[in-house]
């Protein structure tokens, strides 16, 4: 495929007064950015570099579903309003001449053993070109006290990017860690250490795989820890789970921040 990539600082660069809010940190030992109070800049990055008709492909759980439309005839809501229709609309902007396409395959409520038990119809029957994996709240929300398998959780995780990449070898993959703020029903102390540690332990696992793979790996949990110290947690994640719009706003910010760093023309 030709390789299409614009090379040209966006719209919101320095752009925090045009937008008020939102994101740019994504690793360790993040500090706010000065004179902001979200704690977080804007857009500054290169574009990155996709295969011109690439078919980008996004799966997961409810963050990622955010209700996109099952009728794909109707093109007013087949990507839902999740961070899959911010990355989808950003590139759709800067990156027209590249003709990528956008699909987005979330199902709320679901586990990492619900996208196993769909993969083949869902992931392999639909050739992406770049695959983007956000999985493992609900895993964690559904094992209560006794705590998330984590032999079984990443072996089904590795089932679905071995089953990926055997089935197109130059697959490109992004693994976002799941995450959680203490807001909600996660502000009292039980239940707030209780999740934390358990995706903590499964962040640990999504880094391993992401080596393994040679994924793209954003660090969503630390992103949100970021932004948590300079706003309150309630401000991106209003019930400990799910983010609101600006959350959401974070991770297409950092999806795109490290694509671009990985893919250069």
């Amino acid at each position: 495929m030709e390789k299409v990539m614009l090379n040209r600082r966006t719209f919101l660069q320095g752009g925090a007064a045009c937008t008020g809010a939102v994101a740019t940190a994504t690793v360790g030992g993040l500090q706010a950015a000065p004179g902001n109070p979200s704690g977080v800049g804007g857009y500054d990055y290169r574009l990155p570099a996709f295969g011109k008709g690439s078919r980008m492909l996004f799966q997961g759980d409810s963050i990622t579903d955010m209700k996109w439309g099952r009728n794909e005839r109707d093109r007013n809501h087949y990507l839902g309003h999740s961070y899959v229709y911010l990355v989808a609309s950003r590139l759709g902007v800067d990156m027209p001449e590249a003709k990528l396409e956008f699909f987005n395959r979330g199902m709320s409520g679901h586990k990492v053993g619900d996208l196993r038990a769909r993969w083949q119809k869902d992931t392999i029957d639909m050739k992406p070109d770049v695959l983007s994996i956000l999985i493992g709240v609900n895993d964690v929300g559904r094992s209560g006290a006794r705590g998330v398998q984590l032999d079984r959780w990443e072996a089904d995780y590795r089932f679905l990017l071995d089953s990926s990449t055997k089935a197109n070898p130059k697959l490109r993959l992004v693994l976002l860690d799941p995450f959680v703020l203490r807001s909600g029903r996660l502000k009292d102390d039980g239940a707030w250490k209780q999740w934390r540690g358990e995706v903590d332990k499964l962040c640990g696992i999504v880094a391993r795989l992401a080596t393994d793979f040679k994924a793209v790996h954003v660090r969503t949990q630390e992103v949100f820890d970021a932004a948590a110290k300079a706003v309150d947690p309630a401000h991106w994640i209003w019930d400990g789970v799910h983010p609101l719009p600006q959350g959401h706003e974070l991770i297409a910010r950092n999806w795109l921040q490290e694509a671009s760093t990985r893919w250069k023309a």
